[in-house]
């Protein structure tokens, strides 16, 4: 559950936008992480924006209603001690050891093992190995690749014993210098996705192969965003849960143009973090 107290930067209580969902055409979509073969497009599959409405989660919602079990992701605020992100050995030093912290506080895990890091920047000149914002809806792993990674970080014996209980990955993503007013992340209530809204997308590395989840469009999706989120403001985003009896397992966001933004924002930078948690 979020454990702070949610001061309402704005009045505005909803606003329009488009969000790229995937028109499913019965052959699984690609995404290459890298430079493909010649002839080979970096992404297959067709994305195609539909209009909704985004609920402002600082105002709509009853103080302290999000929250990750539940709904699939939950605001925090905590000023991280690493202000400068440039270096990856600091973030993996020392960003990675306070998030640990910050995620076993927030969801009573026993044990947390951070296993990357994405950096993202909406500038064009943005720096080698930093990404731009993802603009279409997408879940970072399925109900067969979510297991699969707790096998990738762990040794085999280990890894086999963990699954035997609770395993959830959880991202947690923080602005990065200012206060995001451009590409802001659109979040989808985990209650209001069904089974067949998800589609197994095979993410490409040179050396592996992921799986992500795409969507196809619902009109009973519910959407929320938050606002002007700050440095000092984490979000925590489920991205797989192996427990059942009505916990959220999954949920769905992307990065979306919204119309409120001014003309002269600042392009969004922002760090996630990608976790395992075993309870």
């Amino acid at each position: 559950m979020s454990d702070i107290v949610i001061d309402a930067p704005t009045s505005v209580t909803t606003i329009e936008a488009e969000l790229n969902y995937l028109e499913f055409t019965g052959e699984k979509p690609v995404s290459y992480q890298y430079d493909p073969p010649p002839g080979v497009p970096k992404r297959s599959g067709v994305y195609r924006p539909h209009r909704v409405t985004i609920s402002n989660a600082r105002v709509a919602p009853p103080p302290g209603a999000l929250s990750l079990d539940r709904n699939g992701f939950e605001l925090h605020r905590y000023p991280s001690a690493l202000s400068d992100f440039s270096d990856p050995r600091k973030i993996q030093s020392l960003y990675y050891a306070e998030a640990e912290a910050l995620l076993k506080k927030a969801t009573g895990a026993k044990r947390v093992v951070v296993f990357d890091h994405t950096l993202r920047d909406g500038s064009a000149g943005r720096d080698q190995g930093v990404r731009e914002p993802v603009k279409y809806i997408h879940n970072d792993q399925t109900f067969v690749s979510g297991p699969r990674r707790v096998r990738d970080h762990l040794p085999p014996d280990e890894a086999e014993q963990l699954l035997q209980g609770r395993v959830a990955i959880v991202n947690l993503w923080r602005p990065i210098g200012e206060t995001v007013q451009s590409s802001p992340l659109a979040l989808c209530d985990s209650r209001s996705i069904a089974l067949n809204d998800l589609v197994a997308s095979d993410l490409v590395y040179p050396d592996k192969v992921g799986e992500t989840y795409a969507l196809v469009f619902n009109p009973r999706h519910r959407w929320y965003y938050f606002p002007n989120l700050t440095p000092d403001e984490f979000l925590l985003l489920k991205i797989y849960d192996s427990a059942g009896d009505g916990v959220a397992r999954l949920s769905a966001h992307t990065a979306f143009d919204d119309p409120t933004s001014p003309a002269d924002a600042p392009p969004r930078r922002s760090i996630e973090l990608r976790s395992l948690l075993f309870f």
